[in-house]
């Protein structure tokens, strides 16, 4: 029996190379090894506002870039979040075991309400409630997710520890998993932060969807140093998170890039860069043209998979309302 591994990505902003490399290119890599739900979670997407047309696009581009990198709905399970209703009615049952310190606790929460101050939502807040709820509806073992979530993870574990102390065996214990290379990849302009959808900037991020002009141009005004040594060293950010981006989609290793830009600078690197990226990204976006091309087809693959899962989690759900006495 395989392990079940459960991911969420968010249909917001635009799908760039830092979660193609950090997470998506982990997640095809690991079909044959793990039975993998892959879920688009608009629910938590409306945590902060949106527009609801765009909203429904996104869920819909999102959905057909991950079928475009090489998730095979035939061998993983590709949802939206709130096509499963058991997803919400669980986070409100959990919310009655959460204590608040622990919430408030969540880091991720407190960076991003100190940018919307009064405007931040309880759902928001809330976030990491509807996270675990998430993972524990289907009996999830592993969780991929960036260094930035794993708080959220281990928030899970701990709240499936409490309820099971309370009640008896009803949660797996999920456990996060964090890539070894390219967890982190770092945002162009500023390679102190890490690449990010809802950076404005259009310089920040390589887009999955970007033209090869984009991509060049992008690359060509990414952030360095003055220095003219190339080697992965971390202490010198810019040029660190070139060198990860080039290893990951090249296939070398770290010996090989070194050696052969012995010698050379900067430029050369960058004009190299940017074709290992057009290149590497060709084949997902001719994929992504054929797969939207035919109207329909994306939202079939959403609602045969939702049909699948739905089962897994209503079990969840009833078992947990039995424990609870709920119903």
């Amino acid at each position: 029996m395989k392990k079940r591994s459960f991911s969420g990505i968010q249909p917001t902003g635009d799908i760039h190379i830092g979660n193609y490399l950090a997470a998506i290119k982990q997640w095809v890599a690991s079909q044959a090894e793990y039975d993998n739900i892959f879920c688009i979670v608009d629910l938590h997407a409306i945590t902060i506002p949106q527009d609801p047309k765009i909203l429904k696009a996104k869920i819909r581009e999102v959905s057909g870039l991950l079928f475009a990198a090489g998730i095979d709905p035939k061998l993983s399970a590709v949802f939206v979040q709130s096509q499963v209703g058991a997803h919400a009615e669980l986070a409100w049952i959990l919310n009655c075991f959460i204590p608040m310190g622990w919430m408030q606790r969540m880091t991720q929460f407190k960076e991003k309400s100190k940018e919307l101050k009064e405007q931040v939502s309880v759902g928001l807040f809330d976030y990491p409630a509807l996270m675990s709820a998430d993972i524990l509806l289907y009996d999830t073992e592993v969780v991929p997710v960036g260094e930035d979530q794993k708080q959220h993870v281990e928030l899970s574990r701990d709240l499936a520890q409490r309820f099971n102390s309370i009640y008896g065996p009803t949660f797996h214990l999920p456990k996060a998993v964090i890539p070894e290379v390219g967890a982190r990849i770092m945002g162009l302009d500023d390679p102190t932060k890490k690449m990010s959808k809802s950076e404005d900037n259009p310089g920040h991020a390589i887009n999955l969807l970007d033209s090869p002009d984009e991509i060049r141009a992008k690359i060509k005004r990414a952030t360095t140093d003055s220095r003219r040594e190339i080697r992965f060293d971390e202490k010198r950010p810019g040029i660190h998170n070139l060198l990860v981006i080039y290893e990951i989609f090249s296939g070398l290793s770290r010996a090989e890039i070194e050696a052969s830009y012995q010698g050379k600078g900067y430029a050369q690197l960058k004009k190299d860069l940017g074709e290992v990226v057009v290149e590497g990204l060709k084949p997902l976006q001719s994929r992504y043209q054929e797969l939207t091309a035919e109207a329909g087809h994306i939202d079939s693959l959403l609602a045969e998979a939702a049909a699948r899962v739905r089962p897994l989690a209503e079990k969840t759900l009833a078992r947990v309302k039995s424990r609870v006495g709920l119903g």
